[in-house]
């Protein structure tokens, strides 16, 4: 059980993939999306993955995270359960200073959307920002991935 800090933001550019060091595909769904706790099942290349995670804290950078490893076998199957709107992402890894940038690009009804996270040991601690960093979205739910697949990013334009 931990708490996490993290923040979140929107990526103006591909450069980020020029500083990638690594990059793998991603598959999830949501068993529960509520607002007090979201029950995630993650598909990451080969290995499953089952999460619990708590209501975020009203300016949206800290939550509870409790997370398990289970087979990609229990994890397909599990998908099959998931409400609708499986996220398809691939999730780049750029590090900067003592810090890494978790970059996910998305796919499916989400393509176009782009967004950085960055974990944190404290919630004011400094960070350098790169170049493609762009606006802000800590705290804004529709960027939560629990939301992309109810109200996916496509819709969102007008």
């Amino acid at each position: 059980m931990t708490v996490e800090i993290e923040r979140k933001f929107l990526v103006t550019s591909n450069d980020f993939k020029k500083e990638a060091t690594t990059s793998y595909r991603i598959k999830q769904g949501f068993l529960n999306s509520h607002e007090e706790r979201v029950v995630r099942v993650r598909l990451k290349e080969d290995k499953g993955y089952l999460t619990v995670k708590g209501k975020s804290s009203e300016d949206g950078l800290i939550r509870f995270e409790w997370e398990r490893e289970i087979s990609s076998q229990d994890a397909e199957e599990l998908l099959k359960l998931c409400e609708r709107g499986i996220i398809d992402k691939i999730r780049y890894e750029v590090h900067l200073g003592k810090h890494t940038f978790e970059i996910d690009e998305f796919f499916g009804d989400n393509e176009g959307l782009i967004i950085a996270e960055i974990e944190l040991q404290a919630k004011h601690e400094n960070f350098k920002k790169p170049d493609w960093l762009g606006k802000e979205v800590s705290g804004d739910i529709k960027y939560y991935n629990s939301q992309l697949g109810k109200q996916p990013y496509k819709s969102w334009k007008s």
